[in-house]
């Protein structure tokens, strides 16, 4: 078997990997492998493909850590998204004896908690907080 398609073989079994596992580093290093086998094609000799493979998978890697680092973009996003649900409002149906209810928000199902000295009572609520994946809520007509 040649060289560059043992070098594609790898490559393949690495994408098939991120897309099981969803690390996207593995695809950076595949990105090595696809290169060590162009290299391959081109005639360069093992060690030259070895070297390919080794520089450009390691110098993505490298190359993703760092604009990753450089980019903190997931906490500020969460951290953006929570802040805009801060005072919107959701409908109560009802409360359990434990303040705890469910409420349709943002086209999906979440768990909130009457926020404390609030009376638990039906009707439109306003988001004061979030804790997690629970909203705290307290009366719309308190505002």
């Amino acid at each position: 078997m040649a060289d560059s398609t043992l070098w594609w073989l790898a490559a393949g079994a690495l994408i098939a990997l991120e897309l099981v596992s969803g690390t996207f580093y593995l695809l950076m290093i595949a990105l090595g492998l696809v290169a060590a086998a162009l290299s391959a094609h081109a005639g360069s000799a093992p060690v030259m493909q070895w070297v390919t493979a080794a520089l450009v998978g390691g110098g993505s890697v490298a190359g993703w850590w760092g604009w990753r680092r450089a980019h903190p973009r997931a906490a500020a996003n969460a951290a953006a998204n929570l802040a805009m649900d801060v005072g919107e409002t959701v409908d109560v149906s009802s409360w359990q004896p434990n303040h705890h209810t469910t409420v349709k928000y943002r086209g999906a199902l979440w768990e909130a908690s009457l926020a404390p000295g609030w009376p638990a009572q039906s009707g439109p609520h306003r988001i004061t907080r979030v804790e997690g994946n629970r909203l705290v809520l307290q009366p719309a007509s308190s505002s």
